[in-house]
């Protein structure tokens, strides 16, 4: 089997959570899961231990916290006691701990606060989530992002530093968004083994075809479909270990596996990227010359 740079993990933000789109992910080798507490209205878990319970200790599961359950909807929330809480009910839930635990998009409960009460909220967040881990509530720790740009700045010595850091990947990431992740990678020292990529087509797969130029532009191969090509380049825009993609038809699962054989065009990727931070603007495929 070929070896590819960057691992797929199964995404089940959108997912259906069906019994059959996981064995056949089994089937073609994809043996990771990305959930959430959130996910499902707040019944990710709960529902992968009804329907699939004798494949989870096949599965390497990670997930995330941060968003919780009210009248008015889900809120976030960066309280550690709430973290812990919803740590412990993720446990219960999956009737096993998880891999690796996400603190999901911090920056959503940051932005407005003081630098110092924000760093402090950051702090103590990741506090919880490092010690989740001591105490044997969940293999690892990390943090999704899906604007890392306030994070940066906060961090120093005194907050934890996380085992994974999930960003957004691929041609539908303005350079903003790029430069915020390579900054927190950077900032907290995060080895490239341990990046993660998320949403690589911008939320949709169908976003590819409305693109104007072809993402075929930025590989060496021939013969590969805009959405391979697409996922592929994903990989590298930042250069990422694991993406994390929804698929619920084992033939878009496939698809994306035989796009991980494709070679990049690293001059090509350096140029779009050249492109972006000259216009400091966020720019569709259909722009790359």
């Amino acid at each position: 089997m070929h070896r590819a740079d960057t691992r797929i993990v199964l995404g089940l933000h959108r997912s259906g959570h069906r019994r059959g789109a996981l064995i056949k992910a089994l089937d073609l080798g994809i043996d990771a899961i990305d959930t959430s507490f959130s996910y499902r209205d707040f019944t990710s878990h709960a529902t992968l231990a009804r329907e699939v319970p004798d494949l989870l200790d096949r599965l390497t599961i990670s997930t995330k916290v941060g968003f919780f359950p009210t009248r008015d909807g889900p809120r976030h929330s960066l309280d550690p006691l709430r973290l812990r809480t919803a740590l412990e009910r993720t446990a219960r839930d999956l009737g096993r701990t998880p891999d690796l635990v996400f603190l999901h998009n911090p920056e959503r409960s940051l932005r407005g606060e003081r630098p110092d009460r924000a760093r402090t909220m950051l702090g103590e967040a990741c506090a919880a989530l490092d010690d989740a881990v001591s105490e044997g509530m969940c293999g690892a720790w990390g943090v999704a992002s899906w604007d890392p740009s306030p994070l940066p700045a906060l961090l120093d010595r005194t907050i934890p530093r996380p085992g994974a850091l999930m960003v957004r990947a691929g041609l539908f990431v303005g350079i903003e968004a790029l430069d915020a992740s390579a900054a927190l990678a950077a900032r907290w020292q995060v080895p490239g083994g341990a990046l993660w990529g998320m949403s690589p087509f911008g939320g949709d797969a169908a976003n590819v075809g409305r693109a104007g130029a072809d993402p075929r532009l930025f590989v060496r191969d021939g013969g590969c479909s805009r959405v391979q090509a697409a996922f592929r380049v994903a990989c590298r825009l930042p250069v990422v270990s694991a993406l994390a993609v929804g698929a619920d038809d084992p033939r878009h699962l496939g698809e994306l596996l035989d796009g991980l054989r494709l070679t990049v065009d690293d001059r090509m990727i350096r140029r779009y990227v050249e492109l972006l931070r000259s216009r400091r603007a966020a720019v569709s495929p259909a722009e790359v010359p």
